[in-house]
């Protein structure tokens, strides 16, 4: 059995993904120590209480996740929920490392490029655009918005919330995964004809509908499954470890 150090891991996760480059919600990188080695890595989107049974049950050295805990503004004691959590992870012997903006934003194993690939949007550019978390691309056809609507669900497996803008085919396409709503000013901005992330706000409708863009929120969870996949297959080759990706449900 082949194991590295939790803290060699952490320092090249950090390293690989830029993650102190990042003015992050929370702290990246290795937020519960629990064991000096890693072998068995178990990866997920969210450190809920149902992946971390799962990490257990299964011997997981090692959870990595997209969203942890620690988040700016919430109560710092350890107690109640986040108690529960973190004491599972000690005494079942399960580190935890979170990426967050780091994972979103990396150019190969990212949740945005990863999503890219999966949607089949040809040559995927990162924009100046909201510090460099909105991507683009233009398509090599016009697609219908039930067209994209259509590949949307057959990849995520979920039904898009489409707010049509009326504004005829589409072009050119922008993204940002989960809590993204926000940066639709940013695409319209651009000058694109849709704009897709996972979370949508009651602002949201209106200014897609006044900025003429297409807006599709396709799911928090399930436009951010993909980064800790391309991620722990990268460390299972690079470190010989053992991988595994639990998708608890999430219909947000």
């Amino acid at each position: 059995m082949i194991m590295i150090s939790i803290h060699s891991l952490e320092t090249y996760c950090n390293d690989c993904l830029n993650a102190g480059s990042f003015d992050d919600y929370c702290p990246n990188g290795l937020q519960v120590e629990a064991v000096s080695e890693v072998n068995r890595l178990m990866v997920g989107v969210t450190a809920s209480q149902a992946l971390i049974d799962a990490a257990v049950d299964w011997g997981a050295d090692a959870l990595l996740v997209h969203h942890g805990f620690f988040w700016k503004g919430e109560a710092a004691s350890i107690r109640g929920m986040k108690g529960r959590r973190i004491s599972a992870l000690i005494k079942g012997g399960v580190n935890l490392l979170v990426y967050h903006l780091p994972l979103d934003a990396h150019p190969e194993w990212g949740n945005n490029r990863q999503l890219a690939e999966r949607l089949a949007f040809p040559n995927p550019r990162v924009t100046e655009a909201a510090h460099g978390l909105l991507w683009s691309c233009d398509l090599e056809a016009p697609l219908q918005t039930v067209e994209l609507q259509r590949r949307l669900q057959e990849v995520l497996g979920r039904t898009p919330l489409h707010i049509d803008s009326s504004g005829g085919a589409i072009q050119s396409v922008g993204w940002c995964t989960g809590g993204a709503q926000g940066f639709i000013e940013e695409a319209a901005d651009l000058n694109l004809d849709a704009y897709i992330s996972g979370e949508i706000s009651e602002a949201t409708v209106h200014v897609a509908r006044e900025r003429g863009i297409h807006y599709f929120a396709a799911g928090h969870h399930a436009t951010e499954r993909y980064g800790v996949q391309a991620l722990a297959e990268h460390l299972a080759e690079r470190f010989s470890l053992d991988c595994r990706f639990v998708d608890i449900d999430n219909p947000a």
